[in-house]
C-alpha cells in the first residue's frame, strides 16, 4: 500500500529531526517495503528463533510478514558526548571501551547516544500514531536488519507498520 510507505518516510523524518545530545547525529534510517524484502526479514527472523531457541522471533516475524513497510533505525558510529557524566558506567568518557561485537548488537555505547536512539524512535512512533498507523518497536526485528545487512549501524532497531482493523502487533 502505497501510502503506508509514504508513512513510513514520514516517520523517518520525524526520527532524522528528533533532537540529539550536543546536536551530533548518529542516526541511520532506511525505510523497507515490498513484500520480498519483508518475507525475507520474516523467514530470517524466525529461522534465528529456531536457531537460538529465543522466543517471539516467530511470533514478530509473522508480524513483519504481514505489515506493510518497515522504518530500520540504528546507531552506527556513535562517539560519547564528552560530559564525563559516568551514565554509562564509567566515571570519563575516555574509559568507555570501543564497542566490541557481540552476539546481536556491539556495545557498550554513551548513555546519551543509546538516549539519542529511543528518542528517535519515540519521535518515529508518535508519528505513525498521529497517522493512525499501527506500530510496534521491535527489537528482534533489528537483530535480523542487522545480520542480513539491510542498514549499517551497530545498534538497530525496527518498526513495522500496518493498517488493519485491528492492530496486528498486539493481542498476539
Amino acid at each position: 500500500m502505497e501510502v503506508m510507505e509514504t508513512v513510513a518516510h514520514m516517520m523517518a523524518l520525524s526520527a532524522r529531526t528528533a533532537p540529539k545530545a550536543g546536536g551530533k547525529d548518529y542516526i541511520e534510517l532506511k525505510v523497507i517495503h515490498g513484500e520480498d524484502d519483508l518475507n525475507k526479514m520474516a523467514e530470517a527472523m524466525i529461522n534465528y528463533g529456531v536457531k537460538t531457541g529465543k522466543k517471539n522471533f516467530d511470533r514478530d516475524g509473522n508480524n513483519v510478514r504481514n505489515s506493510a513497510a518497515v522504518l530500520l533505525v540504528a546507531l552506527k558510529n556513535a562517539v560519547p558526548v564528552a560530559m564525563d557524566c559516568g551514565a554509562c558506567g564509567f566515571a570519563r568518557c575516555a574509559e568507555l571501551p570501543k564497542p566490541v561485537e557481540g552476539p546481536e548488537f556491539d556495545g557498550p555505547w554513551c548513555a546519551w547516544r543509546m538516549m539519542d536512539l529511543g528518542i528517535a524512535l519515540g519521535s518515529a512512533v508518535k508519528t505513525a500514531s498521529i497517522l493512525n498507523a499501527d506500530n510496534r518497536i521491535m527489537y528482534r526485528l533489528g537483530v535480523i536488519a542487522r545480520q542480513l545487512k539491510m542498514i549499517d549501524g551497530q545498534v538497530v532497531v525496527g518498526i513495522p507498520i500496518a493498517a488493519t482493523g485491528k492492530s496486528i502487533y498486539f493481542d498476539r
